[in-house]
Order: C-alpha cells, then sequence, then structure tokens
C-alpha cells in the first residue's frame, strides 16, 4: 500500500508554490490550497465529496467557494471583513509525513503587520494539518497565543459537502439543539430527528453534543467535532445563490454546508496557551 501513498507539490506560473495534492490509499485524495489553506478537492471511494463553485475563483483575488474555508478570527460580519482573514491569506507549507494508513500535510499561518494593525491586533501562530486515509479526512487546527495579553476568537471550518440533491440530504445528530435561525430571525429548538433542506438554511446550532452525519445515495459522511461546539448548517438556495457572482445560480441544489466552529460563544487563550480545534469526517455505507 505504501507505494500508493505520495505528496504533489504545483507551482504557478510564476513558479510559486500554489497547493499541495495528497495521494492516499484506493485512490483518495485531497488538494489544498496555500491561498487560505484551503481544502478543494477530497476523494473517498472515487468521489468528490467537496463541493466547489464552477464559478469559484482560485487566483488569490476573493476567498474560495466551497471546499473547507478557514474562518479565523471572526464569524461572520463584525469588526473585521467576513469571516476574518484567514481564508484571504497565503499560509506556509510547513511539511508533509506518510504514514501506515494515509498521508497527511500541515500549513502555518502567523500574525504579520497588517493583522496586527486590523481591529484585532493580536500575535498568534496557527498550525494546520490536513490528513487522509481510505475513507476519512481530518483537518486539524493548533492555535497558539504568542502575544501578550489573552485573547478571544470564533472559528469555523466552512465545510462544503457535495450531495447528489440537497433536498434529499438527509442530517442527524441535530435532534434537541438550541439553534439561531439567521434567515427568520429566531430561536428554537430542533425537534426533528432527520434534518432537511428546501430552502434558503442558515442556521447555528448550539452545543452540539456527539457526531453529526450527512446521508445521500446509500452513503453517508460522519462528522466528528474536537474542541469545537457549534455546527453549521447552510445552503443558499435559488434567491441567494442568485446574488453571489462566484457561484452558479442553479449549484445550490449540489451542495450542502456542514460547518464545525465555536461561533455562539467564543474561544479565549492566555499568553503560551494552545488549543487543538478540527474534525474528523468519514464516509461510510448505509446499511439498508
Amino acid at each position: 500500500m505504501s507505494n500508493e501513498l505520495s505528496v504533489q507539490k504545483i507551482n504557478d506560473a510564476s513558479g510559486n508554490l500554489e497547493r499541495v495534492v495528497l495521494h492516499g490509499p484506493k485512490n483518495s485524495s485531497a488538494e489544498i490550497y496555500l491561498y487560505g489553506a484551503t481544502v478543494t478537492a477530497w476523494k473517498s471511494g472515487n468521489k468528490e465529496r467537496l463541493f466547489v463553485s464552477k464559478s469559484a475563483k482560485l487566483d488569490g483575488t476573493k476567498a474560495v467557494r466551497g471546499g473547507i474555508p478557514l474562518v479565523f478570527p471572526q464569524f461572520g460580519p463584525g469588526a473585521l471583513p467576513q469571516h476574518g482573514f484567514a481564508r484571504t491569506r497565503v499560509w506556509k507549507f510547513l511539511s508533509s509525513n506518510i504514514h501506515g494508513e494515509g498521508v497527511s500535510a500541515s500549513f502555518e499561518l502567523s500574525d504579520n503587520e497588517e493583522t496586527r494593525a486590523s481591529l484585532w491586533p493580536h500575535k498568534f501562530i496557527l498550525i494546520y494539518k490536513v490528513d487522509i486515509t481510505a475513507d476519512t479526512m481530518s483537518t486539524i487546527m493548533k492555535f497558539e497565543n504568542t502575544d501578550e495579553a489573552e485573547f478571544e476568537f470564533t472559528s469555523l471550518m466552512h465545510t462544503y459537502l457535495r450531495v447528489p440533491d440537497v433536498a434529499e440530504a438527509k442530517v442527524h445528530g441535530l435532534q434537541g439543539c438550541v439553534y439561531a435561525d439567521k434567515v427568520k430571525g429566531v430561536r428554537a429548538v430542533e425537534e426533528r430527528e432527520e434534518v432537511t433542506v428546501v430552502a434558503n438554511e442558515d442556521r447555528v446550532y448550539e452545543n452540539v453534543p456527539g457526531v453529526v452525519d450527512v446521508g445521500y445515495g446509500g452513503e453517508r459522511v460522519a462528522v466528528r467535532r474536537f474542541n469545537f461546539k457549534d455546527i453549521v448548517l447552510w445552503n443558499p438556495w435559488a434567491e441567494k445563490a442568485a446574488e453571489m457572482s462566484d457561484f452558479g445560480d442553479d449549484e445550490y441544489s449540489e451542495m450542502l454546508c456542514v460547518e464545525v466552529g465555536t461561533v455562539a460563544s467564543t474561544i479565549s487563550l492566555k499568553p503560551g496557551q494552545t488549543i487543538l480545534c478540527g474534525q474528523l469526517l468519514t464516509v461510510e455505507k448505509i446499511s439498508q
């Protein structure tokens, strides 16, 4: 199996390292752009599991519309631009590792003059590790406070899952959770065991207790969180999709965002303190 595993580095037209491609067992693979350290592809079982819009910008002019953009240090609108600056900065490729069951790559982002001049001026180091096996992908972030004072932040992995038909996709694991519905402007408790999306949806499910899975076409993707409290469920549907220049008008039917993060509350780190947060995505067959 080891001879199946490899790491490919791809340069842009100017010769600069642009993205890293991981080739894992059984034709599994993942592609990570240095711009935003954005995972733009993940194949398992010869199927692409992530959605990236055909209209997405991959030239560094704006955040990638699809894959797994990284939200830090701010979720949504606020003092900083939408979703913070991590998804629109070029990260440093640190290293790769081929291990018995798969292959991984690590990336780094730290503060610079521009971030220190922003309304979130703190010193930090982020280490991001993407690891794939035949049926899994883990994306784990290490957050470190290298400043002299404590700071707070929110963070999220904005995962766009590819589904054959979003109206047929079924999300389990949210029943009993309090959620903030950002479309309707209400808070409520999720009563459904099986959540489906048939309209513009933008919900923050708070303090989700266990595994969330998304079922479609005889398979499911199980989403397990590490030190992240919340799940965001998002689909723009036709009206919102038409308003986005980097999103095809009909593409909403091919995707469902199931995003792990801590966004309903903040994460606090004291000077020198670190925390690891992230997710493990596992493709599983649904027994009939």
